[in-house]
C-alpha cells in the first residue's frame, strides 16, 4: 500500500488541494468546522513525475474503480482488492508475471496520479477552429482584429481545421472551399432559426457517411472546414476584403449586431459537419448585441446598457432572455462537445454577463479588453494558438468521474463544466453549482483548468469504536480527455486522507487546515451565492462564518479579546477574508456586471496561488537599500525613495515614489555614473514581464508614479491604515486614502472582542 509522502509534495503531483485534510467523522462534526469540506482539482496539472503508460488500466467490476497504490494485493492468488468497495478482483491473464519483485507501475506508492494513453484514437479528426468575427466596430478596430486572425491562421497546425463566420446586422458563412471567389451564405439577424433552418440554408440537408462517423455531412467538411494548410491563402483573402458592416446606423442609434444569431449558425455548422471532436469557436466581440436573441439593450443610444442595480431591482428588460437563449445554446454545444471562447474588446459593455453561462458551461476562454489593439487581446490572442513552452495545452471533450470511500457524499462542483446527470450512492442530497451527479462534462480543459468539488458526510453517528474500520478514506478522480496531438487519455489521480475521531477543536483537525485553499474555496461559494441567491449578504454571511471559525479555533479566555491567538495554520485567514470583503468579487459597485461576471469567471477556473492573488494582491518593494522584498499590502509601504509592483492578477502596476519619479524625468539613469538607478527603474519591469509571460489572459501593465492620477490602481488594493479620519496622528508625507472602509488593525480588533464573547 502507498505510504503517505509529503504532504505537500504529494498535492504539487496530483494537483488536488483540500480545505481540509483531516476530515471529521460525521455530519454534526463537519457542520461545527465552518468551512466547507471541499477539494480544489487542477485535471490536467503538468508534473515533469507524472507518468504514461501505453495501455488501457484495470477497473473494479463492482464499483469500476481504477486500480491504484492504495489496492490490497494478493500476489500468489493474483487478485488485488478496491480500497473504495473491497471488491476482490483477480489480475488478467497479461498480469500473469506480477510478483513482489515485479510490480505493475500502476502500484508504485509515488505514483498516486497516472495517465494511460487509451488505444483507440480519436475519429481521425484534427482540431477544428472556427472564427466568428464582430464587423460592427470602426475601421481601425477591425483592422487589428483581422491581423490577429492572419497571425493566428499561421500559428495553428498544419492540419487544424479552420472556419470563418462574419457578422453585423446579417451573419455571413464564408465559404472556403470555394477560392475562386469568394462565396457567402447570408442569415437575417433578426431572427431566431432552428438547426434545420441553418442546414437547409448552408445547403446540408443531405447526411453522408464521412469523416470516421455515420451521418456527417462530409460537403460541409469540404466547403467550410478546411485544413489550415490548404486555406491559408484563401482565407488570408477574404480577410482583406472583410470591411465593416455597410447597414447605416440612424443617428443617436446603437449599430444592429446579431451576435447571438452568429453564435447559434456557428454552433449549427459545427454540429452538422463534426459532432463530437474537438472543435473551438472563438468570437471576436467588439459591442452590444442589439439584434435578435441574445439582445442586451435596445437600439436606442438614450437606453443605459444595464448595471448591477438594474439586475437587483429586476430592471434589466433584455437580460433573463438573453441568459435563457444562452443556456439553451450552451446545451446544444456541450452535447457536440464544443466550446465557446470569447474575446470581448470594447468600451462598453457587450454581454459577457449574460455568456457567461455558455462560456462556463462548455469550458471556454474569456478574455476582456478595452480594444483589439490592446496588448492584453494581441498577447493572451496569441497565446492560445503558441505552441512549446508556451502553450496552454487546449485539451478537448473531457469527462470527470470521482469514486469516494463509503460515507462520503458529492455536493457539487463550482467551475467550467457541465452536470452529466449520473447518479449513484456518492450524491449528495444538497447541491452546490453543477450538482446531482458523480460525472461532469468538460468540453475544453487546458493545463490552468481548475474546479472546486464540495462533499458531504453521511453518517449521523460516530462508528462503533471496537468495529474494525479503515482510519483513511479514499478519493479517485478520473478524467478522460483528448489531447493537443488528437489522442485519447485518461488521468487518474486517487488520494487519501485521515478520518479523525476527535472534537473539532482538535489538534488533528487543526494540523489538516490549508488556510489558502480555504480561503479561494470561500470566495467561490461567495461570488456562486451572490448570483444565485437573491438579496444575499455577502459581507454579513463572510463576517459571521469568521467570528465562528475563530471562536471555535482561537486560543482565548472568554471576554478577554487581549487573550485572543491563532494557530499559525489559522492566522492569515482573517486577512484573506477582510481583502475578500473589500475585493471585486463581493464589492461590485464599483464595476459593471460584465466585468464582475469576467472576474468570477476566472476565479472560479484558476489554480489555489492564481486565485488567491485576484483575492489578496502580491507588493514587492524595490529600493537603493537591498534586494527586492515583498512588503505589507497597506498604505504604509508607499515612500518617496522606493518603487512597488502590485500584482492583482487581472493587472500589474509599476509604481515610483515621488524621489524616484523626479531622478527619473530629469534622466539621472542615462547618465553613466548612474547605472544602480537605472538598474533599479528596469528591475520591476523584468520581474512583471516574467509574471506576464507565464500568465492567461495577459495582466494589463500601468506604470504610474505617487500623485499621479493612475496611482489609483494601487491605492485601491491597499489596507487603508492612514485615511483622512485619521491624518493627523501618521507620519508627515505619507500617503492618505480617502475611504470610509475599516483598515485591517480595526477589523482585526472588532473580530477578537467578537470571537471571545461567551454568547
Amino acid at each position: 500500500m502507498a505510504s503517505e509522502l509529503a504532504e505537500s509534495d504529494q498535492t504539487n503531483i496530483d494537483g488536488v488541494r483540500m480545505t481540509w485534510n483531516t476530515w471529521p467523522r460525521t455530519k454534526v462534526e463537519l457542520s461545527k468546522c465552518v468551512i466547507p469540506l471541499a477539494a480544489s482539482l487542477s485535471p490536467l496539472h503538468p508534473h515533469p513525475s507524472i507518468l504514461s503508460l501505453p495501455y488501457s488500466p484495470l477497473h473494479c467490476k463492482t464499483c469500476s474503480a481504477i486500480i491504484s497504490p492504495f489496492a490490497r494485493v494478493d500476489f500468489a492468488a493474483l487478485i488485488w482488492i478496491c480500497p473504495f468497495c473491497y471488491q476482490r478482483n483477480h489480475f488478467p491473464h497479461h498480469y500473469s508475471a506480477v510478483s513482489e519483485t515485479n510490480v505493475p507501475a500502476e502500484l508504485y506508492p509515488q505514483y498516486t496520479t497516472i495517465e494511460y494513453t487509451m488505444n483507440e484514437t480519436v475519429a481521425k479528426s484534427p482540431p477544428v477552429f472556427l472564427f466568428v468575427v464582430d464587423t460592427c466596430v470602426v475601421e481601425e478596430e477591425l483592422g487589428f482584429a483581422k491581423l490577429a486572425l492572419s497571425q493566428a491562421i499561421g500559428l495553428l497546425p498544419e492540419n487544424a481545421l479552420v472556419g470563418l463566420v462574419s457578422f453585423g446586422t446579417q451573419v455571413q458563412v464564408h465559404e472556403l472551399g470555394f477560392g475562386e471567389m469568394s462565396k457567402v451564405y447570408v442569415f437575417r439577424g433578426g431572427k431566431e432559426l432552428g438547426k434545420d433552418q441553418i442546414l437547409e440554408q448552408l445547403g446540408l440537408g443531405r447526411r453522408t457517411g464521412g469523416f470516421g462517423k455515420a451521418g456527417v455531412f462530409d460537403s460541409g467538411v469540404s466547403r467550410f472546414l478546411l485544413p489550415a494548410s490548404d486555406c491559408e491563402y484563401t482565407f488570408t483573402s477574404i480577410l482583406e476584403e472583410l470591411g465593416t458592416d455597410q447597414w447605416p446606423v440612424p443617428p443617436a442609434s446603437r449599430a444592429a449586431r446579431c451576435t447571438g444569431v452568429a453564435l447559434s449558425v456557428a454552433s449549427g455548422l459545427l454540429g452538422a459537419c463534426l459532432p463530437g471532436t474537438g472543435a473551438r469557436i472563438i468570437a471576436l466581440v467588439g459591442g452590444p448585441c442589439t439584434e435578435g436573441p441574445g439582445a442586451i439593450i435596445s437600439k436606442d443610444l438614450s437606453d443605459p446598457v444595464r448595471s448591477h442595480k438594474d439586475l437587483d431591482k429586476d430592471a434589466a428588460p433584455y437580460f433573463r432572455k438573453a441568459v435563457q437563449f444562452y443556456e439553451e445554446l450552451a446545451k446544444q454545444l456541450v452535447s457536440q462537445g464544443h466550446v465557446l471562447d470569447l474575446f470581448a474588446s470594447a468600451l462598453d459593455q457587450v454581454g459577457v454577463a449574460e455568456m457567461k453561462v455558455i462560456i462556463e458551461r462548455t469550458g471556454g476562454l474569456v478574455v476582456l479588453s478595452e480594444s483589439f489593439g490592446h496588448s492584453v487581446f494581441k498577447d493572451s490572442f496569441r497565446r492560445v494558438f503558441e505552441d512549446g513552452e508556451q502553450s496552454l495545452g487546449l485539451s478537448f471533450n473531457g469527462t470527470l468521474e470521482i469514486n469516494c470511500s463509503k460515507d462520503i457524499k458529492i455536493q457539487g462542483i463550482i467551475g467550467p463544466c457541465t452536470s452529466l446527470e449520473k447518479k449513484g450512492p456518492a450524491v449528495a442530497s444538497s447541491v452546490i453549482g453543477q450538482g446531482n451527479t458523480t460525472a461532469w462534462k468538460m468540453c475544453g480543459l487546458d493545463k490552468t483548468t481548475c474546479l472546486t468539488v464540495f462533499f458531504d458526510i453521511s453518517s449521523s453517528e460516530k462508528p462503533d469504536p471496537t468495529g474494525n474500520i479503515n482510519p483513511q478514506l479514499y478519493i479517485q478522480f478520473l478524467t478522460s480527455y483528448q489531447s493537443p496531438d488528437c489522442q485519447q487519455k485518461l488521468r487518474v489521480t486517487t488520494i487519501t486522507k485521515r478520518w479523525t475521531d476527535g472534537a473539532v477543536g482538535s489538534e488533528d483537525l487543526i494540523q489538516g487546515f490549508d488556510q489558502e485553499t480555504a480561503a479561494v474555496v470561500i470566495a467561490r461559494l461567495t461570488s456562486h451565492k451572490m448570483e444565485m441567491e437573491e438579496g444575499f449578504d455577502a459581507t454579513r454571511w463572510l463576517d459571521r462564518n469568521l467570528i465562528r471559525l475563530c471562536s471555535k479555533f482561537g486560543d482565548y479566555r472568554k471576554d478577554d479579546p487581549l487573550s485572543f491567538t491563532l494557530n499559525p495554520l489559522f492566522s492569515l485567514f482573517p486577512q484573506f477574508m477582510f481583502n475578500l470583503r473589500r475585493s471585486q468579487f463581493v464589492q461590485v459597485f464599483n464595476n459593471s456586471p460584465d466585468e464582475t461576471a469576467y472576474f468570477r469567471m476566472l476565479l472560479n477556473r484558476e489554480n489555489v496561488p492564481n486565485s488567491l492573488v485576484m483575492i489578496q494582491p502580491s507588493l514587492i518593494s524595490y529600493s537603493f537599500n537591498g534586494l527586492p522584498e515583498a512588503v505589507l499590502l497597506d498604505v504604509a509601504s508607499i515612500a518617496a525613495d522606493r518603487i512597488l509592483l502590485l500584482d492583482s492578477y487581472f493587472s500589474m502596476v509599476i509604481f515610483h515614489g515621488m524621489t524616484i519619479a523626479q531622478w527619473r524625468n530629469m534622466g539621472y539613469q542615462n547618465q553613466p555614473e548612474h547605472q544602480a538607478f537605472a538598474q533599479l527603474l528596469q528591475a520591476p519591469h523584468n520581474d512583471a514581464q516574467l509574471i506576464i509571460r507565464e500568465r492567461f489572459p495577459v495582466p494589463r501593465l500601468v506604470v504610474c508614479d505617487q500623485h499621479g492620477s493612475q496611482a489609483r490602481f494601487l491605492l485601491a488594493k491597499l489596507n487603508p491604515s492612514a485615511t483622512y479620519n485619521n491624518a493627523s496622528e501618521m507620519a508627515a508625507g505619507m500617503d492618505v486614502i480617502f475611504t470610509d472602509d475599516v483598515n485591517l488593525q480595526v477589523f482585526i480588533e472588532h473580530l477578537q472582542r467578537l470571537a471571545v464573547q461567551s454568547s
